[in-house]
């Protein structure tokens, strides 16, 4: 009896001076990995080349009508067209664009109210310049062909209405653009303009209608396609 309890004694003691020369490695404890973070991509993806289309309202009167007596007012019209953008250095790109546009006036007259509207396809060269992220100022000459005119007589009592796709006018006109754009989303912006004839509309000699020029505002959207 005294040997077993002297071997266990013995046995007791060689196990507390192991645990002591071999310490328990510490538990491993899993860690989840921290989340990627991904950079958003800003609005204005102004470093790359995009093509796009543009749609908007025109909102369009003369002006310079060289004739006093002559007093005209605004009218509402619509352009659409194609965009595109190729940036040039890191705030600065060239911005061309090919639209069908809307333009015209209406005029009150002793005999009665007269309407014209006349249908474009207006080529912008614009320069483009990042003012901020998202917000881009434009300015530039615009080449301008006409391709028709529709004028509308009224008196109160008849309506005539004339349509020309080959006047005796000029057909080619030269103008000047300025404008703002707002980057939306990515690929959504918002457009404003101003654009003004640099040329004079010369209508025939024995019109009535005196030469002018035209003035425009434009407001509209840009959808951008990388």
């Amino acid at each position: 009896m005294k040997k077993l309890l002297f071997m266990a004694l013995c046995l007791f003691i060689a196990g507390e001076v192991s645990a002591q020369y071999y310490p328990q490695r510490p538990r491993r404890v899993m860690r989840r990995p921290p989340p990627q973070r991904y950079e958003r991509r800003p609005y204005n993806d102004f470093y790359r080349p995009s093509f796009g289309v543009a749609v908007g309202a025109n909102f369009s009167n003369t002006v310079d009508s060289y004739n006093a007596d002559f007093s005209t007012s605004t009218i509402a019209g619509w352009h659409v067209g194609l965009t595109a953008n190729f940036p040039v250095s890191r705030s600065f790109a060239f911005a061309p664009e090919l639209l069908f546009s809307q333009k015209g006036y209406k005029a009150e007259t002793v005999d009665g109210t007269f309407k014209q509207r006349t249908n474009y396809i207006d080529i912008p060269l614009l320069a483009k310049f990042r003012v901020v992220p998202g917000f881009n100022f434009l300015i530039g000459p615009q080449l301008t062909f006409q391709t028709s005119t529709r004028n509308i007589y009224e008196d109160g009592f008849n309506r005539i209405v004339e349509t020309e796709y080959d006047n005796n006018g000029d057909k080619s006109i030269i103008a000047g653009v300025i404008g703002v754009g707002i980057d939306l989303t990515r690929n959504v912006e918002l457009r404003a303009r101003y654009n003004i004839d640099l040329d004079r509309n010369r209508t025939n000699g024995a019109s009535l209608l005196p030469d002018y020029r035209n003035q425009v505002f434009q407001l509209g959207l840009g959808f951008k396609f990388d």
